[in-house]
Parts: structure tokens; C-alpha cells; sequence
């Protein structure tokens, strides 16, 4: 069993519905129950569970959800995309915007690893965590994106530490620019014609995540152009 965050839209949505394809069974979640139902409909291997990943008791009652659909066919991947934008100079940025920005990249990214890490590490699981090339390289108006970005890659480097001789293991993403529904709720506008779907996006990572008996790829860049 597969378990995709941030699904409701985007990359997470466009990978639940390939692995769905594949005849994977993939839960699929957001906080948005209606937009996660709208999802699932293109398959029945799709199950959404709606949470806050910034709250520890709703992701603890999540992967409740998920022991509990698994039966036979155990967790085996969790694919991190959750997540948002904020951009603009800094000195034109809001207090409250970048308390939420934080919350939704670095905070929800902790607790959920966190609550996995307790629950999985014994077990042949891989966690693959989304972020962004904005974790690779510094971007102007990009500066507390980046900032969250860069929090996220150091917390999950530090995390694969603990984790090493474990059959738990982080894979991480940093996708370049997509053109998906991400842009318009982040503040920063900008012509996407030129990204790659969030379709091509699934593709790739999708091929990319395929493993052998003996290994893994751990770090994945998608860029873009």
C-alpha cells in the first residue's frame, strides 16, 4: 500500500492516479475532504483519508487509517508532497503568512516523520519527501520559501543519520518548476508555460523511484526546460 500526501491536487494527485493505473492501492491525503473524494473517483484504488499533518493527533489518527486498510498488503511507500507557497521581497512579507508558510512545509514535514519513524523504521518502508530546487539553490523573492525549503532537506539529511542499517529509507525530491494550482495561491505571479505538468513530473519521479534488491536512488532532481 502506497500513501500520498498533499493528493488532493497537483503532483500528489497526478502519482495516486498512475500507481492507481498500476493497480496499486494508494491512499490519497489533504485536508480538503471533498477536493480528496473528487480524486479518488478516477479510481477504485484510490482512498482518501483527509488530515492536518500540523497536528499530531490528526496524523497519528491518519496512519491509524492507513494500518487499518492495509490488511495484507502492509505500507510499503509514503510519498511526501504536501505543502505551500509564500513569495515576495522580504520586506513586503507578512508575519502571518510566513508563521503559515513554515507550518505547512517544515512543521508538517517533522510531525509526520516523526509519527513514521516511530511506527516504520524496523520495516522495509520508503519515504519519499517532496520539496523543491529552492532547497538546492537561493532564489530572490523566494527568501522564507527557501528558508523552509532548506529546513526540510537539513531535517531529513539529519533524520537518514538515525536511520542508518535500518530497512527504513528517505528518498528526496527537489522538482523545478511545475505548472500546477500551487502558483496562484502563492503570491508570485509568473508565466508557467514554459514548466513541466504535473503529469510529466509523475513520470519521472515515478521512474526514478523503481529500486533493485540491492539499491536505491536516495536523491532525485527534476529540473525543468
Amino acid at each position: 500500500m502506497i500513501l500520498i500526501t498533499g493528493a488532493s491536487s497537483g503532483l500528489g494527485a497526478a502519482l495516486a492516479r498512475r500507481y492507481a493505473n498500476m493497480g496499486e492501492q494508494v491512499v490519497i491525503s489533504g485536508r480538503d475532504q471533498a477536493r480528496l473524494a473528487s480524486v479518488a473517483q478516477s479510481s477504485s484504488g484510490l482512498h482518501p483519508l483527509s488530515a492536518d499533518l500540523c497536528n499530531e493527533q490528526s496524523v497519528a489518527t491518519l496512519l491509524d487509517g492507513v494500518d487499518a486498510m492495509s490488511g495484507a498488503s502492509p505500507l510499503n511507500t509514503v510519498i511526501h508532497c504536501a505543502g505551500s507557497g509564500y513569495f515576495g521581497p522580504i520586506a513586503e512579507q507578512r508575519a502571518d503568512e510566513i508563521t503559515k508558510l513554515l507550518q505547512n512545509n517544515v512543521t508538517s514535514s517533522i510531525l509526520l516523520v516523526r509519527e513514521l519513524v516511530r511506527r516504520y523504521r524496523d520495516t522495509p518502508l520508503n519515504l519519499v519527501v517532496v520539496m523543491s530546487t529552492a532547497a538546492q539553490q537561493a532564489k530572490a523573492g523566494e527568501s522564507t520559501y527557501c528558508a523552509a525549503k532548506w529546513a526540510v532537506r537539513g531535517f531529513i539529511e539529519s533524520v537518514r543519520q538515525e536511520l542508518k542499517g535500518k530497512p527504513m529509507k528517505i528518498i528526496a525530491v527537489y522538482p523545478g518548476g511545475m505548472d500546477t494550482g500551487f502558483w496562484p495561491s502563492s503570491g508570485k505571479s509568473l508565466d508557467t508555460s514554459s514548466f513541466m505538468s504535473a503529469e510529466e513530473a509523475a513520470e519521472m519521479l515515478q521512474g526514478a523511484l523503481r529500486a533493485t534488491k540491492h539499491g536505491h536512488i536516495a536523491d532525485i532532481t527534476i529540473a525543468r526546460g
